[in-house]
């Protein structure tokens, strides 16, 4: 399992995705702030992987400029072959938590970088206020909210991470064993 995942990091995760970070720097920023607020190791994991469907080779292809690739629904079947839901749902769901967050407070779109706006518009704009009080009853989704803002704050450039995947294979292990046991 943790070797798959690195092949996917170790191949992709030096790219950019429109962001000024590379894939790499943003999982390791977002599992860091997690880890920082003392989340459950499967919201870390969660953190540290819900961009995973941006690095798998077949969304790497050929895509047209207003192609809204999924990544959230390919990452998270990826990872339901080791993860249990607590690490799937929330990465599936963290995209509907930016329509819920841009929905509930219109302040939030601005604090958005323009790739994650961009990103909103090709995936349906703000939720409604009848789909956000059904997103809010779907299981996990307060785990996605929360998520989703890490994933904004995870963008600094000039962040000095002394982390590596590697010092995460414990976590990763230790929810996978759990999954298959």
């Amino acid at each position: 399992m943790f070797e798959t995942i690195e092949r996917c990091f170790a191949k992709h995760g030096d790219k950019k995705y429109g962001e000024y970070v590379t894939q790499r720097q943003h999982a390791l920023q977002c599992a860091m702030l997690a880890s920082q607020e003392g989340s459950s190791s499967a919201l870390i994991a969660a953190a540290l992987l819900h961009d995973i469907g941006h690095m798998l080779d077949q969304s790497m292809g050929s895509r047209e400029p207003g192609e809204d690739l999924m990544h959230e629904v390919t990452g998270a079947e990826f990872l339901a072959q080791w993860f249990p839901k607590e690490v799937t749902e929330p990465v599936r769901l963290h995209v509907v938590a930016k329509r819920f967050l841009t929905g509930n407070d219109p302040a939030y779109y601005d604090t958005l970088s323009p790739a994650s706006k961009h990103s909103l518009d090709l995936q349906g704009g703000p939720m409604s206020s009848d789909a956000q009080r059904q997103f809010l009853e779907v299981p996990f989704a307060k785990d996605a909210i929360q998520l989703r803002r890490w994933d904004d704050q995870a963008k600094e450039t000039d962040l000095d991470m002394s982390l590596s995947l590697e010092d995460f294979r414990e976590l990763l292990e230790s929810l996978a064993s759990r999954e298959t046991a």
